[in-house]
């Protein structure tokens, strides 16, 4: 088998290994996603693990789960029925969940607590209460209205109106002024002001941009091109090709400069400015080069340097790398772009692919795995290492000149 058809054939093997294995755990109060697993020991965490364990509802995870389970069905209905039927019954519990969270007052918060209130556990991992978030928006509102709008198209044959409304709400905040990226604090106008013009919201963002192109809503997307401008403009760094975290900043998270070049390409149509390729282009090899160390990923470099800053290496930025090499490959067949894929496809499943449980280790370093939590305790196979690899499997089908659904965008 050459490369495309071989990791075609383990994507498709890891992708619904894994969704079996989510399906097949018990869901938490009543439906929501019980991916509240250590990867380091391969035990569930219980009560006794405090804001880890089965009492505390994240809303990152849940809306990021609900965004995955959705779009996986719409490619198992050819693929695997059986899974995109089991897929279709726990979204559609998970689904009026989500809206009755976001009923209370318009947002979705980062965790919950048993009664589901909201609330945040500072610095210190003391828990606090969440002030209301009122006008202010977050990464918690911008993957949960991301799962409802995909998930309303998906069971219902339509977006909700209310739930596109939501998503550009948080689309607007970003360009206003009235979006929060540290929810580990409490939610303030005050917050916002004192916080770094940080690469993370437009970055994050920019991945709605293809989603509304699948649900059909082509006029909801006009702010990507701002955003990806917006981004060229302030934190892209010509010399070396990596993305600032913060302009004229030294920091770089090479992890979300590659998700920004997935992001940009998979929203792109093939009218693309062929110099704005060759700069995701740059971004892509540049940060794959400097940031790929000894077992993946480091978390951070220096733009002066070119060196590590922080040398912990997550397992999403791989995934993310495989997606975003598959769609810069398909357009340009460079043989360096197809390296960085193999290479990073090699290093996921060689380093961090566990095979039974089907689920990657977390964090890894040059001594080996660690108990780090990136974000949530959950895990969150469905969303950055499912999503990412079924838009490579894509690609590869697409490539192939294969006509099944799976070679579509569709949602």
């Amino acid at each position: 088998m050459n490369f495309l058809d071989a990791a075609r054939s383990q994507y498709l093997a890891v992708n619904s290994g894994t969704f079996y294995w989510m399906l097949s755990r018990a869901p938490l109060q009543g439906g929501f996603l019980n991916t509240k697993h250590n990867s380091l020991t391969l035990q569930d965490y219980g009560n006794a693990d405090g804001m880890r364990g089965p009492d505390y509802t994240y809303g990152w995870i849940q809306g990021r789960g609900l965004e995955a389970l959705a779009t996986h069905a719409n490619f198992f209905d050819l693929e695997l029925p059986p899974l995109a039927t089991k897929l279709d019954a726990t979204g559609k519990a998970l689904y009026p969940l989500l809206e009755k969270l976001i009923a209370k007052d318009g947002h979705a918060y980062f965790c919950y607590d048993p009664d589901h209130n909201p609330v945040y556990p500072d610095q210190n991992y003391k828990l606090a209460r969440q002030n209301p978030a009122n006008n202010i928006y977050t990464y918690s509102d911008a993957f949960v209205s991301k799962g409802l709008m995909v998930a309303s198209n998906r069971y219902h044959g339509a977006p909700d109106k209310n739930h596109v409304a939501y998503l550009d709400n948080v689309i607007q905040a970003i360009e206003n002024g009235r979006f929060q990226i540290d929810e580990r604090q409490p939610l303030s106008k005050m917050a916002i002001e004192k916080q770094p013009d940080d690469i993370g919201p437009r970055m994050i963002l920019l991945g709605a941009a293809a989603l509304f192109n699948r649900v059909g809503l082509h006029n909801h997307t006009a702010y990507a091109g701002r955003f990806i401008s917006h981004i060229i403009d302030r934190h892209f760094d010509v010399k070396t090709g990596l993305l600032r975290n913060v302009p004229e900043g030294d920091e770089c998270n090479v992890g979300h400069g590659i998700e920004f070049v997935g992001f940009a390409l998979d929203y792109l149509g093939e009218d693309a400015d062929p110099s704005l390729i060759k700069n995701l282009e740059k971004i892509l090899l540049a940060s794959f080069k400097t940031g790929f160390i000894n077992p993946g990923i480091a978390l951070s470099v220096s733009v002066a340097t070119t060196q590590a800053t922080n040398k912990t290496c997550p397992w999403w930025s791989l995934p993310e790398t495989i997606r975003a090499a598959a769609l810069l490959y398909e357009r340009n067949r460079s043989n360096e772009v197809l390296d960085v894929w193999k290479t990073a496809d090699q290093a996921f499943f060689k380093n961090y692919w566990l095979g039974t449980p089907p689920l990657a280790r977390q964090t890894m370093t040059q001594d080996g795995q660690i108990d780090f939590v990136p974000a949530t305790p959950d895990l969150d196979p469905g969303y950055h290492t499912g999503l990412s690899l079924l838009a490579a499997l894509q690609v590869a089908d697409r490539l192939s000149n294969k006509s099944s659904l799976s070679a579509t965008h569709k949602v």
